[in-house]
């Protein structure tokens, strides 16, 4: 319940003072950490999302003139997300305000030993399901 709620504001927070998401503001984060731009596939993979919600949520954005979709420059066949002007500004603006939002109701709530504990948790969590993952178990084969 508590992780529901966290993301619940987090969300609020942006479209109140950005109009986007929480997943449209994560797909800027992730697409301005690859230099602007990655295969969708890929960019679904890093989020842990279908391929078909990345599709639909990018194809909004892409309206909006965060992004922009062309074929991938290394085969032709896959689709590239890229980064717009637009988008790297919306992110530059939107940053401070979310790792605001971020502090305000989650990092300052906690003593440092909870955070910390708090990251072991998340760390095994996220090793159990990656491993247990079966896209893992077919790129380790």
């Amino acid at each position: 319940m508590g992780t529901t709620l966290l993301f619940d504001r987090l969300d609020d927070d942006l479209r109140r003072s950005f109009d986007i998401s929480l997943v449209e503001y994560e797909i800027l984060v992730r697409l301005s950490e690859r230099d602007g731009q990655m295969r969708m596939a890929q960019l679904a993979d890093a989020l842990a999302h279908s391929r078909s919600r990345v599709t639909h949520t990018v194809g909004r954005m892409e309206k909006a003139g965060l992004v922009q979709r062309t074929s991938s420059p290394e085969d032709g066949r896959g689709i590239v997300a890229a980064l717009t002007e637009h988008g790297m500004d919306l992110l530059r603006r939107a940053a401070p305000v979310h790792v605001q939002s971020v502090r305000d109701n989650l990092v300052d709530l906690v003593t440092e030993e909870d955070f910390a504990a708090l990251g072991r948790v998340m760390g095994a969590v996220s090793d159990h399901l990656v491993t247990a993952h079966p896209e893992m178990e077919i790129r380790q084969r």
